[in-house]
């Protein structure tokens, strides 16, 4: 699995994002281009947080269960469940939204993977800085293909 601490993984999904348009449409799910942005930015708030978001008890519970799928080599299936605030259902702007993901990744990717693993997923529990970048590059990859490029 590709991870966004790689400089070409990185390039590649940077790359990707700049093919998308207002006009791309869905393959699949419910969100629109500009709301699959917002979604993937609401996504990047959890490793470059600055504080401590609480575990959720049904991760405590069954979170170990799935959390290898966040970055194996297996491609996520369609329309999976989504935790509430990361989902997405108001009009945003695209080009707002584009370019505050671009610079999330940026900042993720120049970040150290020793410090991002020191976050925990509120789901998921502990990663370390290789699942981080791997999991975050997966979830890029799930909804760029969602989008067709």
């Amino acid at each position: 699995m590709k991870s966004l601490f790689d400089n070409t993984a990185c390039e590649e999904i940077l790359a990707r994002i700049n093919q998308l348009s207002p006009q791309s449409t869905r393959q699949w799910g419910k969100m629109d281009v500009a709301q699959m942005l917002a979604h993937s930015k609401e996504a990047f708030k959890v490793p470059l947080s600055e504080t401590a978001i609480p575990r959720m008890f049904i991760g405590i519970l069954l979170g170990w269960i799935f959390k290898k799928k966040l970055y194996n080599e297996e491609p996520w299936k369609q329309n999976l469940p989504t935790a509430p605030n990361f989902i997405i259902k108001d009009q945003r702007n695209f080009e707002t939204e584009k370019k505050e993901l671009l610079s999330l990744i940026e900042k993720f990717h120049s970040s150290n993977p020793a410090v991002i693993e020191n976050i925990v997923h509120p789901m998921f529990g502990r990663f370390t800085g290789e699942q981080w970048g791997k999991a975050m590059y997966k979830h890029l990859d799930h909804h760029l293909k969602q989008f067709a490029v």
